[in-house]
């Protein structure tokens, strides 16, 4: 069996963001040698991994060589180039996750369309090439207002999706690949994160419901565990270990969904890393996301996914009307509540919306952890400095 602890073994990351440096956490606790590359010098895991590597993760050339430097190759973000991770594959270097599961989780149409071919629930959806196709099929009655329009591409964090109410919405669209969802009335946005190594062991961490910002679409609150029915935890996670299974999945899956006014399950759409739906674990949890990852692409036995005590993770996002050096307000105030634990990433620039850290609250009552969960997003302010 390999040894990947205190040896020469080399893990390569593409992509250096606040997953890269909190999965660094978890690599120096057990002493692996990581490798990062990032556009970025900038990049919140610049400063603190083994090696670094600075160069565009969508470029061929770039990408293939940072493989050919590492022993095994994961990500942190799924725009990546798929074609270099194809050879390197071929040429025998392990990639967790796969290549061609990147490549259908990459464009959203893809992923809907593998949805519908594995009769994976999801909402009813079309295909546009053009934007100029999808008037036409507003004209055609084909489509009706409101709906879910979605880049097929490089859309993240609420960026790339818009709801379409009427067609003043429809013409300030852009260009592009997309799709056009039906909109779904639901309950609750909910989120399964599923572990699963080479061996085909299989792990689903508690179901978790997302609390979004209505602006800026974005996740504000991941609570955990949901506040739902165990009928329907029991739904969503067979949903989910589906999702796990139809990808022959190996990593971290986080699934997706909506709880619809029905108590249907609807698969919203995944991510094929650590996501911020799990990052409550890094103090809820046995195992968190981030450890699991590991012991899940090292082919590693995973760990225990249950939850020692409520959980409820709070994002920190740069304020409306402030960019540029960022300042942390009220710090000592929130450090001063038990069971408050803040994560700063490292990103010394802010700007609107922009996920600079987060916060978790741990409480063995999960009323008063949303109660303090509220109390920390007023308090502390991302803002710019004057």
């Amino acid at each position: 069996m390999q040894n990947f602890f205190s040896s020469s073994f080399r893990l390569g990351v593409l992509g250096g963001g606040q997953l890269g440096r909190m999965l660094l956490s978890e690599t120096q606790k057990l002493d692996i040698f990581t490798v990062i590359l990032d556009s970025s010098l900038q990049a919140p895991c610049a400063e603190i991994c083994n090696e670094f590597h600075q160069g565009d993760l969508l470029d061929f050339d770039t990408v293939y060589n940072f493989g050919k430097k590492v022993d095994l190759l994961t990500i942190e973000i799924e725009n990546v180039n798929i074609d270099a991770l194809d050879k390197l594959e071929s040429e025998g270097v392990k990639i967790y996750p796969k290549p061609a599961t990147l490549r259908i989780i990459q464009n959203k149409a893809q992923q809907k369309k593998f949805y519908t071919q594995y009769n994976i629930p999801t909402a009813k959806f079309n295909h546009y090439a053009f934007i100029d196709e999808l008037k036409h099929s507003y004209e055609n009655n084909v489509i009706n207002f409101p709906f879910v329009w979605k880049a097929a591409r490089f859309g993240y964090d609420g960026n790339g999706v818009k709801v379409v109410k009427n067609y003043a919405d429809l013409e300030s669209l852009p260009e592009g690949e997309c799709i056009a969802e039906k909109m779904i009335p639901f309950k609750n946005e909910l989120a399964v994160i599923v572990a699963r190594n080479e061996k085909g062991e299989i792990k689903t961490y508690p179901v978790v419901e997302m609390e979004f910002h209505p602006e800026a679409n974005q996740v504000e609150y991941v609570i955990c565990p949901a506040r739902i029915e165990d009928k329907i935890s029991t739904k969503a996670k067979k949903v989910a270990l589906k999702v796990a299974d139809a990808f022959d999945f190996v990593g971290l899956l986080a699934v997706e969904m909506f709880q619809t006014e029905d108590d249907e399950i609807l698969v919203n759409e995944v991510a094929p890393r650590t996501h911020n739906s799990g990052h409550y674990s890094i103090e809820a949890s046995y195992t968190n996301q981030f450890e699991q990852h590991l012991r899940s692409i090292l082919n590693l036995p995973l760990g225990n996914t249950d939850s020692k005590v409520a959980g409820i993770m709070v994002n920190l996002v740069g304020t409306e009307g402030h960019t540029g050096d960022v300042l942390y307000e009220n710090m000592e105030e929130i450090l001063a509540i038990d069971g408050v634990t803040p994560h700063i990433y490292g990103k010394k620039h802010t700007k609107p919306f922009r996920k600079m850290g987060h916060v978790t609250i741990v409480h063995e009552d999960i009323k008063i952890a949303r109660e303090i969960a509220q109390k920390v997003k007023e308090t502390v302010k991302v803002i710019s400095k004057q």
